[in-house]
């Protein structure tokens, strides 16, 4: 267990979820911003992560309701915020996840001190298609519904999330398109900068009762575009291959008809639904009245760039 010197307006807040990428990025956030802090992780390992420095450290099973409620009866949080996400997206590992273990975190709060509950969402459940968006809806729900007041962040692209083909540009294999690589756009958002706007919001009274969507530094790129700054930042002549989205159509078609004798084939067609998602589906806010993805709806912050973390990682590589 760490100790922790943080003593700003004497709030505890517990991080959910702290082993995570984002969890540890808002667990050093708020360290930083001088609060105590409860990192509640899965296993001993997880404990010892030096991201973790200045944090107290639980080891607690949120599919345990009984556990929760031990846990937050012991350091008794004033603020919650859940950055916990399903691996998977697969209906039961999204439901287990996004909803039940989010619900244990709520009830185990109600009555034990907290009065605010921030919620790391997802820009994706503006649209309803793919089961863990439902999963993070219906607990979105649940926390509207309930007395602690709740603050609801949903970034837009991570920049992680944008890195899966770093390996291929530096083994000089070309950068995969879907179709012609125009189909979406993002605003993507750094670890640093998302973990700064949450903790952010803690002591921000116009954030309470607030569903915020947020995305990082502008303008909003294509997936085109990620090929050609991760080129650059290689220093490497662009080289693309396009893969048309309707393999996934007929990826999804395929699996759902064994879908009905196999939870295999289910759980396949849903992976396949995902990458369908987001091949075609761009991460920015979605325009109630046109109904389209709007670049300049997506509020912006944050300083770090695309391009520069790129880079660190092709040196990191090299």
């Amino acid at each position: 267990m760490n100790e922790t010197g943080g003593t700003r307006a004497g709030k505890t807040i517990a991080v959910a979820g702290a082993s995570g990428t984002i969890g540890r990025a808002v667990v050093r956030e708020c360290v930083s911003q001088g609060y105590d802090v409860a990192a509640l992780v899965r296993s001993d390992a997880s404990a010892r992560l030096p991201e973790l420095d200045g944090a107290k450290t639980y080891m607690v099973d949120l599919s345990d309701p009984t556990e929760v409620v031990t846990a937050m009866t012991a350091f008794q949080p004033d603020i919650i915020i859940s950055c916990i996400a399903s691996r998977s997206g697969s209906p039961k590992d999204a439901r287990k996840v996004e909803l039940d273990a989010n619900i244990h975190l709520l009830l185990g709060a109600s009555g034990r001190g907290a009065s605010h509950f921030i919620l790391l969402s997802a820009i994706c459940v503006q649209k309803q298609k793919l089961a863990f968006q439902r999963a993070k809806l219906d607990f979105e729900a649940a926390l509207i519904k309930s007395p602690i007041e709740h603050t609801i962040v949903r970034p837009t692209a991570f920049f992680k999330s944008l890195s899966g083909q770093v390996g291929r540009v530096l083994k000089g294999k070309p950068f995969f398109l879907f179709d012609d690589g125009e189909l979406t756009a993002c605003k993507p958002i750094s670890d640093a900068d998302l973990a700064r706007f949450i903790v952010n919001q803690v002591d921000n009274p116009a954030a309470r009762g607030a569903v915020l969507p947020i995305g990082g530094p502008g303008p909003a790129i294509t997936l085109k575009e990620q090929g050609e700054l991760l080129f650059e930042a290689a220093g490497r002549e662009p080289k693309f291959r396009s893969v048309p989205v309707l393999m996934f159509s007929l990826a999804v078609g395929f699996f759902t008809l064994g879908a009905w004798f196999s939870d295999w084939f289910a759980e396949k067609a849903e992976y396949a639904r995902i990458a369908r998602f987001y091949a075609t589906e761009s991460m920015l806010v979605l325009d109630p009245l046109t109904g389209e993805y709007s670049a300049e709806a997506t509020p912006e912050f944050g300083v770090d760039q695309l391009f520069d973390h790129y880079r660190s990682l092709i040196e990191a590589a090299r």
